[in-house]
């Protein structure tokens, strides 16, 4: 499992990485990156776009601003393992990506991870909630106390900014927080009963 943890952190920090290297091969372009590989809401020509939209950022303002909160949110759900990390991210992706297909204004492309950011956060919340051990009760204390306003931004709020990506990524974090099957706690070893019994079992 640890090195599962530090694999799925070294893909968070990847992830990151990579959506720097496509803003700063974009810039130059004028952005044509963001129209390839964006979400454009109700064409139906390029579905794959929901996983490739949150690499792409408007411009170095809108990265810096998703950048810290993703590789903190993203690392807490990396802490999980690296499978666990890659389907919650899948799923995020995939809900956030259709829900802006849906309700975004038709012909309008949506860029960026703060649909994943929302996404995590949503995944550490109500994961410490199911899961009920010491270590995800307090990533969800710690979760809610730095980042607990950002809840608000599942609202529309300001001009060009998706809350449709926030609320339906924050929707996809709950749902892979619930439908992804919980870890098995450690068994406890028992003694063998006085009554001779052959070796002991494990409890629960």
């Amino acid at each position: 499992m640890k090195q599962s943890r530090i694999t799925a952190i070294l893909t968070v920090a990847g992830m990151l990485a990579a959506m720097w290297v496509f803003e700063i091969l974009d810039t130059p372009l004028g952005g044509r990156l963001d129209q390839q590989f964006g979400v454009r809401a109700w064409d139906m020509g390029a579905p794959w776009t929901v996983l490739t939209a949150p690499f792409m950022h408007g411009n170095f303002a809108h990265l810096i601003g998703n950048s810290l909160p993703f590789l903190v949110l993203g690392s807490l759900v990396a802490f999980s393992g690296l499978g666990r990390f890659l389907l919650t991210t899948l799923i995020v992706a995939v809900v956030s990506g259709v829900g802006v297909w849906l309700l975004t204004p038709s012909g309008v492309v949506t860029v960026g991870a703060s649909g994943l950011v929302f996404g995590y956060f949503g995944y550490t919340v109500l994961r410490g909630i199911i899961e009920r051990r010491t270590v995800d009760i307090v990533i969800m204390i710690c979760v809610v106390i730095f980042y607990g306003t950002m809840i608000w931004g599942v609202l529309p709020q300001h001009p060009g900014v998706s809350w449709q990506a926030h609320l339906f990524g924050f929707l996809g974090g709950l749902l892979a927080a619930y439908a992804l099957p919980r870890r098995e706690k450690p068994g406890r070893r028992v003694d063998q009963w006085n009554t001779g019994a052959q070796g002991g079992y494990y409890a629960p």
